[in-house]
């Protein structure tokens, strides 16, 4: 036996001296022709054979004696012998001959290919077969080729090309397709290491790789794609990976090894491989020049650009780069400069594709796609924790986890930083793009191999700049990038730099994309800003500061968009809520079976069990997202809620229209039947965005005829229903619309029942509501007392089941002189107080609830206790509870004075019982005035210091100041509650002169003491509240004179910026009631130079909402304001002729006609400028030339806007009216001539005026065009005011008589010293009247309005009698005012009525108007104008009405033409639904739950 390999002799010259061993075997392995070998005889003889050449070692065999079996295994007989164990055997021989005789093959080049051939073709495919019975053969076979590296020999042979080409297919086709024989037996690993070690052997000693063969190991890489070919932009939310196996396949892991063991190499030929498609396409493309974005073509990819077939190819080979670099990234040093010139091209798909592949190699996203978005389930429960694992998700492949073995940053950097630049490309595919992959790169920390802080910054910042791209991909791309963070992350890298209330951070920014123009936008951005709150609300509950910080906030910014004003957002926003925010689905019913809840926790069965309520956690959600809310916000979930008993009325009635429609054959009268439902959907279809699409929709359903869903929607928004049969019932309503013939009812009939249906309101979550209120349950306490409160005042039907329990809480918290009520009882008092006055007789009437209410009313604290006691008290208004007054009244005054103990309490219920209970307090009137008054109002206790505050919170108002103002409203009350007119009138005359002097004297009433600032900005505040509380009433608005009007719209002006908040939000709410004349209206046009930026579009925002009401009900409301404003604007105390004065004055026209005029409307406005020219001043005649000089401005601002705006100008042809006190008639028609004629404004005026404009224009188009709502206006500088010591004496462009000019001078000097004067006081007034933006955006809202609106139009002035100098009458030829013309709103319901449901639609239209109405913390558009230069009045002292009141008016003008009757009429009575509050910022809590106590009184 010869010595094996491993035997090495001991000593040298033995192994020298030893005897080559020669093969023994000489039986012959072939034949002739016609004599072959038995096959059974040659399997033996080559076995023989084969077992003898395993035993002989290359280093002792004698090569000559394998000469002559070499040749013969090279024979075609053995190479081509049918029989497979021939072959095989063969193939074994073979191996061992080249591994003996190496490095020279015994072989000449033909047999060495055929032997190849034999084993490329032949041997090794048969391995795919592991049960075949020569496999042993095969193995041995590819061990010898890979271990010798005899394989090496195939590139000696003669067209070597075509072998390795079928090598390497072969390989990567079976390992991967046919890795399972017949049988299903797997492939050996052994088999498969020893192919790859063979592939990468070939790789490694080769001189060169064959192109093709480069072509099938970098095909490997594309299966890792999912089947179809490449990725596409709509496979990149992951779906695709449904179909992706979920390990690497065998092939390509060979494909993976072979490049990482051969980097060197594999990156040459890698770079060549590429070079041919990349550099070759790109060059038709474009050059890479650096300097295409100065190109502004950048269309210009046609005719020399590449072609659809080169773009195929090229995709093909980012994809294929995008797998190496997960794969390989060492062999593509040479590749990634290639695709870094691509950013460079001017071809816009070429930058396009290189900006996605570059972004995908950063981030580690191979061929398959990005891995799928992380869900974020809103009705998930219990919601998810920070430090929970997220579980997996059921796509998850390996194929789309992203890997980046190196850091791209660091191994190319110069490609980097080029990719980074391209978030600024010009154009915005590209843009886009990079806005995904920065998603993508932040999201999966590079790859898992991680960013350095500034990276993750660059890219941060990137994505909060691209929120705000001009261009909605981009901005749609931004949204879309942050949906693929998980909770996490979110919370962790991009609130890393604060939250959704830290301006400037990304989800501030995203907030903002909540009122993007786009629709696309906005959906995406509000769905998902809904669902992380809610996904967070498990850590939000539990105060986790990172995720308060980050997304407490986004409640707030989600109802604010309710502000926009627009229908289509208003959807949107309900959607949102029910679907995302507090959905229908939140919580999930408990699971029968399994210990996992819905995300993945463990919890056990038995405690979900136990402590599952399904009511209780939504009731607790709700909670939650009230407290995370805003005053604004709060203020529009109120007006939600508020209107959805009022909607639920009209679909229940749409719902009996339908049934009476019968599906197009009515029974009865059809015609009625017909058009009541036409108007019932008209009259839904104005509330959606869509009325064509709405009415389409409603007449689908009433033909539909399916009366089960008829019943549906009755469960739906019955109050008698709980959550889980409303809940069902909308399921089952949207299962059946569904699978109708016309499922597209859908979109319009959901947002129907999201308004309608009883959703937060339920009775399911009253008892949770209740009990947080008390116990105050996670600081859930506040919200729960308000939404306890909202329902008392909305609905207080569902409180007919816990009225009981409200009252028994009541008594046993009942207060005594020892001890207090707890803070919760107001609120329980509040919701009592609402319930009684709609079901008085449903409260008990017992000794033990009177006692308790008592005792509120005598010991409660706060005051308002008391107040909302004696309401509780008198609400039955029958002899026991005047019994209980008068019992209350006498334990009162037992102990009456300031000194007594809980005088403010007492205070507080006398106060009432002056409203509710006159005739109790008739006898003691007296002495509860006086006290009222000289002992409280009159007298000063607290010293007034320098160090004072502007402005008190009502949490810390001095007992003092809270007593005053009680005594004051006890002073109105008393007035308020006289049943007898003439009696009040009488009595009206102190209590206005009370509040009159309060408003001139800026709340200071006592004459020997100064009062402290924040006492008298409060007494100045209620005094002007009270007077718009008192001209609600008709009796009192009518001996209201004008000059008292003018001194009360100046309260808008107040120094203190929440007297002027509050006013106008009083004011506002009143208008908006339809509780006040039109004429109140005038007051809002002073709030031009409201320096509260938020504030001032808030109120543009209101004005503009309230004009398209107007003008969409035909009435003329806002247009005939320009006569009032006219004459307000002249007594203005800030009037005067300077040009910068009256520069000022025509900043408030123009801050009327921008949000008032329209190209339809402008005449009308026209003609009542042009008209104030042909009266004289009611209120000081002396002084009507300061009419004439506005009415020239006006007419003069009116024309320049027109030219602006290009609007065609038609002379209106109607009649219009002044109103009486304000105007009087001309003493003659020459002086109604020469007034026409002569012109009052200062020659250089009218460049001033043009400059005006132009300014706004300029400040328009420098601000940041995007579509964000909420935009802040940009920091003005503000010039300060020069005082001047005279007026300017000016000539008018045509003669007037010296008389007047006198006049004129004299006047102008008398203001500008008056002026002069109040400019050199402090400037702590001179926020009055500073300049601030504008928003553009009109908003439609409905109401019914007044029909006596114009009571106090003069019929007189539009008839005017002249007489020549005979004495003969003159006729007028322009005589278009003899009526009252359309002012006159005699008709106020406009809008579309049910024939049988008028009222619940009245109803429903107040509601929504009342909540559409209020004012808007973030405005609907950008601002457009501000102005920095300070207006010649903007720092007047705070008595500002003394420097320069008007002369009082002449008292004939106020009550004339009054008739008894009239006098005696009865006041309008108010709407019948509840207003919700108005809509304008307030700061603090405490200053609207004032104005709520205040509400009650009437």
């Amino acid at each position: 036996m010869a010595r094996r390999r491993d035997e090495v002799p001991e000593e040298e010259d033995q192994e020298m001296e030893e005897e080559l061993v020669s093969l023994q075997f000489d039986e012959p392995l072939s034949w002739r022709a016609g004599k072959s070998i038995a096959t059974g005889e040659l399997l033996r003889r080559l076995e023989k054979l084969s077992k003898e050449l395993v035993d002989m070692d290359q280093e002792t065999v004698d090569k000559e004696s394998l000469t002559h079996v070499a040749k013969e295994l090279a024979s075609p007989n053995l190479l081509s012998h049918r029989e497979a164990g021939v072959k095989a055997f063969a193939a074994a021989c073979l191996v061992d001959i080249l591994k003996l005789c190496a490095p020279e093959a015994p072989f000449t080049p033909k047999q060495l290919k055929e032997i190849f051939t034999l084993f490329v073709k032949t041997i090794l495919p048969a391995l795919w077969d592991p049960s075949n019975a020569y496999n042993t053969q095969h193995k041995y076979v590819l061990t010898s080729l890979a271990e010798v590296k005899s394989i090496l020999l195939i590139n000696d042979v003669t067209n070597a090309e075509e072998l390795l080409l079928h090598l390497f297919s072969s390989f990567f086709d079976g390992i991967s397709g046919s890795s399972k024989a017949a049988s299903g037996e797997q492939v050996a690993k052994d088999v498969e290491f020893h192919m790859t070690d063979i592939l990468v052997t070939l790789v490694e000693e080769s001189a060169s790789l064959p192109p093709a063969v480069l072509d099938v190991i970098m095909a490997q890489f594309l299966r890792a794609a999912p089947p179809g070919g490449h990725r596409e932009k709509a496979d990149a939310n992951g779906k695709q990976t449904t179909l992706l196996p979920k390990e690497e396949p065998e092939a390509y892991v060979m494909a993976k090894t072979v490049c990482n063991s051969c980097p060197e190499k594999m990156a040459r030929y890698v770079g060549q491989y590429f070079s041919e498609v990349i550099m070759d396409v790109s060059g038709s493309g474009g050059h890479a020049n650096g300097h295409k974005d100065d190109d502004d073509s950048d269309g210009d990819d046609g005719a020399t650009g590449p072609s659809e077939s080169d773009f195929k190819e090229l995709r093909k080979a980012h994809q294929l780069l995008r797998e190496l670099w997960r794969a390989a990234p060492t062999v593509l040093p040479n590749v990634i400069p290639q695709v870094d010139a691509e950013l460079s091209a001017d071809n816009i798909q070429l930058r396009l594709l290189a900006t996605e592949t570059l972004g995908d190699m950063i981030a580690g996203i191979g061929a398959a796609g990005p891995p799928p978005s992380p869900e974020l389930d809103p009705a998930a429960y219990p919601p998810l924790k920070l430090n929970d694992e997220v579980p997996d998700h059921p796509t998850t492949s390996i194929l789309t986890t992203p890997i980046s073995p190196l850091s791209f940053a660091q191994t190319h950097s110069q490609a980097f930083h080029n990719f980074v630049g391209r978030r600024i490309d010009k154009s915005p595919l590209i843009r886009a793009a990079w806005t995904t992959a920065a998603g993508y790169i932040v999201s999966t920390s590079a790859g898992g191999i991680g960013l350095s802080r500034e990276d993750e910054s660059t890219f941060v910042n990137g994505l909060r700049d691209k929120l705000n791209d001009n261009d909605e991909k981009v901005r749609l791309a931004a949204v879309k990038a942050i949906e693929t963070f998980s909770f996490r992350d979110i919370i962790t890298k991009l609130a890393a730099i604060g939250g959704v209330t830290k301006e400037g951070s990304i989800l501030f920014t995203l907030a903002d994309r909540c009122r993007d123009k786009r629709s696309s936008v906005r959906v995406e951005a509000m769905a998902l800003l809904a669902k992380l709150w809610a996904v967070g609300t498990g850590e939000l509950a539990a105060g986790q500061e990172s995720v308060a910080s980050a997304l407490s906030g986004i409640p707030s910014r989600i109802f604010n968009t309710f502000y926009a004003n627009d229908l289509e957002l208003n959807v949107l926003l309900e959607r949102v809520v029910f679907e995302c925010l507090i959905p229908l689905s939140f919580p999930p019913p408990p699971k029968a079976k399994g210990p996992k809840s819905s995300n993945g926790n463990s919890q056990s069965q038995s405690t979900v069990d136990q402590a599952y309520d399904q009511d209780r956690i939504r009731a607790e959600r709700i909670l939650l997202l009230v407290k995370h809310l805003d005053s604004n916000a709060r203020r529009a979930f109120n007006a939600l809620q508020a209107r959805q008993p009022q909607f639920s009325k009209v679909l229940e009635n749409l719902v009996r229209q339908c049934d009476a429609f019968n599906g197009g054959n009515p029974e009865g009268n059809a015609e009625r039947i017909n058009q009541n439902l036409k108007k019932t959907i008209q009259y839904l279809a104005q509330f959606l965005p869509d009325p064509i699409k709405v009415e389409a929709d409603l007449n689908s359903f009433a033909n539909l005829h399916d009366r089960r869903c008829y019943q549906l929607i009755k469960f739906t928004v019955s109050a008698e229903s709980d959550f889980k049969t409303m809940h069902r019932a909308v399921k089952e309503l949207v299962k059946r619309i569904q699978g109708s013939s016309k499922p597209s009812m859908l979109e319009t009939l959901l947002p129907l029942l999201y308004r309608s249906a009883y959703i937060v309101l339920n009775k399911s979550h009253l008892a949770t509501y209740m009990d947080c209120s008390k116990s105050d349950k996670d600081g859930l306490g506040a919200a729960a007392q308000e939404i306890t409160t909202e329902i008392s005042q909305t609905n207080p039907d569902l409180f007919k089941t816990h009225v009981g329990q409200l009252c028994k809480d009541l008594v046993d918290g009942a207060p005594t002189t020892d001890r207090p009520n707890e803070t919760a009882m107001v609120e329980t008092l509040k919701a009592c107080s609402s319930y009684s006055k709609k079901y008085p007789n449903e409260l008990p009437d017992d000794r033990k609830f009177i006692q308790a209410l008592m005792s509120y009313s005598l010991h409660g604290e706060p005051a308002k206790a008391a107040k909302y006691a004696v309401n509780v008290m008198m609400a039955r208004k029958d002899d026991k509870s005047m019994v209980s007054a008068t019992d209350l009244l006498q334990r009162v005054m037992k102990d009456w004075g300031y000194d007594s103990p809980r005088f403010l309490t007492k205070l507080a219920a006398v106060s009432q019982l002056e409203l509710l209970a006159p005739k109790v307090t008739a006898d003691s009137n007296d002495q509860i005035i006086d006290t009222a008054l000289e002992d409280v109002l009159l007298k000063v206790r607290t010293d007034a210091q320098d160090s004072d505050p502007e402005w008190a919170a009502d949490s810390e108002l001095d007992e003092e100041c809270q007593v005053k103002c009680w005594a004051l409203k006890l002073v109105v009350n008393r007035l308020r509650g006289t049943q007898d007119l003439d009696e009040a009138k009488e009595l009206a005359k102190p209590v206005f002169k009370l509040l009159r002097t309060l408003l001139k004297q800026s709340g200071e009433l006592c004459k020997v003491k100064d009062t402290p600032k924040h006492h008298k900005a409060r007494l100045r505040l209620l005094s002007g509240q009270l007077f718009l509380k008192l001209c609600t009433s008709k009796h009192f608005e009518e001996i209201f004179s004008h000059t008292d009007f003018n001194q009360l719209a100046f309260l808008t002006q107040d120094p203190s910026a929440m007297v002027r908040r509050l006013f106008v939000e009083k004011l506002q709410k009143y208008l908006v009631q339809n509780k006040l004349r039109p004429r109140f209206y005038t007051m809002i046009f002073l709030t031009a130079f409201e320096p509260d930026t938020s504030f001032k579009n808030q109120i543009e925002t209101w004005i503009r909402s309230r004009a398209r009401f107007f003008r969409d009900a035909k009435q003329n409301v806002m247009e005939s304001t320009m006569g009032r404003l006219i004459s307000l604007l002249a007594h203005h105390p800030d009037y005067g002729t300077d040009e910068d004065d009256l520069v000022d004055h025509a900043k408030y026209l123009l801050y009327y006609i921008s949000n008032v005029a329209t190209e339809a409307n402008f005449g009308m406005i026209f003609k009542y400028a042009e008209r104030v020219k042909q009266t004289r001043d009611g209120i000081t005649p002396t002084e009507s030339e300061r009419l004439y000089v506005i009415s020239d401005l006006a007419q003069s601002v009116l024309r320049k806007l027109q030219d602006k705006k290009n609007w065609s100008f038609q002379a209106y042809s109607g009649k219009i009216g002044l109103p009486i006190g304000l105007y009087t008639a001309l003493p003659s028609h020459d002086v109604a001539q020469e007034i026409a004629e002569k012109q009052f404004l200062p020659e250089g005026l009218d460049d001033k005026l043009d400059e005006l404009l132009r300014s706004m224009d300029k400040k328009k188009k420098r601000r940041y065009v995007d579509e964000r709502a909420e935009g802040q206006p940009a920091q003005k500088k503000v010039k300060a005011a020069v005082p001047k010591a005279s007026a300017r004496v000016r000539a008018a462009p045509k003669a007037a008589k010296a008389p007047s000019k006198k006049a004129a001078v004299k006047t102008s000097k008398a203001s500008r010293s008056k002026k002069a004067a109040r400019s050199s006081s402090p400037a702590m007034d001179s926020a009055d009247r500073r300049r601030s933006g504008r928003s553009k955006k009109n908003s439609s809202y409905i109401e019914r309005d007044s029909s006596e609106d114009d009571e106090d139009m003069l019929e007189g002035v539009a008839e005017w009698d002249y007489y020549d100098e005979k004495g003969n009458p003159v006729q007028d030829d322009d005589q278009d005012s003899s009526d009252l013309s359309e002012l006159d709103e005699a008709e106020p319901a406009d809008e579309p009525q049910q024939t049988d449901k008028p009222e619940e639609e009245s109803e429903l239209s107040d509601v929504e108007e009342q909540e559409q109405e209020e004012p808007e913390e973030a405005q609907p558009s950008p601002p457009q104008r501000t102005n920095g230069r300070r207006g010649r009045g903007a720092a007047p002292p705070a008595p500002k009405s003394k420097a320069s009141s008007p002369k009082p008016a002449a008292k004939a003008s106020a009550t004339k033409g009054k008739s008894p009757a009239a006098s005696k009429a009865k006041s309008k009575p108010a709407p019948k639904a509840k207003a919700a509050p108005t809509r304008s910022t307030r700061s603090r809590r405490a200053a609207v739950q004032e104005q709520e106590e205040e509400e009650d009184d009437e």
